[in-house]
């Protein structure tokens, strides 16, 4: 079931005894769990009626008693379990032994005044599990894996809309590519953007300038750009920027050496023809990141990288060893890079 037919089922009050939220996008299984608990949850002695474990932390036996217990002064008793690892192919060092085999027979025959909800926040349960095969067959299952980028643009627009916003253009593919698509980023910086535009009500270029922080990826992807086309100054400048903000050059140089490492591999994988979701595939990438990198090396020539990536080798071993003074080397590669130093 996806999400948006889930929610419909618990507004109408038509409640499944067993769910289970799979996926990693933590915004939408934050939804689901908000919603259930504001149709549960409603005063305070509901509250005795509501529990939550972390199987990091605690037996499974212990949620599986509190699943058995009948709701105090209310219809239904909500218990989570959240990072279920035992439905996963995942091992823990020293973790705690589950009694897996008491949850199949709870399954067997799931309480009538419970709703017990497993939150598996992973890309992949172990399929061959009995424990997981029976979770499969008795729950409703909610997929909150992530949204490709047609469907964030589309969610983010209709909760923009819905606030009585608008956004420039502009504006929103900057908003996406500084929050890399995730939604639950996106989310969590349209809330600061809403108060920011209260009055005029217009989510602006500048507003997301202002307002949205760019991460330390993304100030190495724009120093990559600057490098690439040239600007040797203005690449100096935000170099000497994160070098204030507490950032060391060996690690700036490792994250230049990645990124520079993804322009060769998508520039290579499209001259044999993959496309945008092939690549991302072969490479376990966001499609996102994929489809950025394409716009950008389309400027520039195979050698040209290859040249680039084996001098940021060299620079990396040079910086490692102390052979060179760090920030003169990594100045003097963005130098030469841009044309001011032969």
């Amino acid at each position: 079931m996806n999400l948006q037919e889930a929610l419909k089922q618990v507004r109408q009050q038509n409640f499944a005894s067993v769910y289970l939220i799979q996926g990693t996008e933590g915004y939408l299984s934050e939804l689901f769990k908000t919603e259930l608990m504001s149709q549960l949850i409603k005063t305070e002695d509901d509250q005795f009626n509501y529990s939550s474990f972390d199987m990091e932390e605690v037996p499974l036996s212990i949620a599986l008693e509190e699943a058995e217990t009948i709701p105090f002064f209310g219809d239904y008793r909500l218990v989570f379990i959240e990072n279920p690892y035992f439905l996963t192919a995942e091992r823990k060092t020293n973790g705690l032994d589950h009694d897996t085999d008491s949850l199949l027979k709870y399954l067997e025959q799931p309480s009538p005044t419970t709703i017990l909800v497993f939150i598996a926040n992973v890309e992949k349960l172990d399929e061959r599990k009995k424990v997981t095969k029976a979770i499969k067959k008795q729950a409703e299952i909610i997929d909150v894996n992530p949204m490709g980028e047609r469907e964030v643009r589309q969610y983010v627009e209709q909760t923009i809309q819905s606030e009585g916003y608008e956004i420039r253009p502009e504006a929103f593919d900057l908003l996406l590519q500084l929050t890399d698509l995730n939604l639950s980023k996106v989310m969590g910086e349209l809330q600061k953007l809403f108060l920011f535009a209260s009055d005029s009500k217009i989510i602006t270029l500048s507003g997301v300038k202002e307002l949205v922080p760019k991460s330390l990826e993304h100030n190495v992807f724009d120093l990559t750009n600057d490098v690439l086309s040239g600007n040797g100054e203005k690449a100096i400048q935000l170099y000497e920027d994160l070098l204030l903000q507490g950032e060391e050059t060996i690690k700036l140089n490792a994250i230049l050496l990645n990124q520079i490492r993804l322009f060769l591999q998508t520039k290579i994988l499209a001259k044999l023809g993959y496309q945008q979701a092939n690549i991302a595939e072969t490479l376990k990438i966001h499609p996102y990141r994929v489809k950025l990198a394409l716009q950008q090396v389309r400027r520039f020539e195979l050698d040209r990288l290859e040249a680039i990536y084996d001098e940021l080798v060299e620079n990396d071993f040079l910086m490692k060893t102390g052979k060179m003074d760090k920030k003169l080397l990594f100045e003097l590669f963005i130098l030469k890079l841009s044309g001011q130093v032969a």
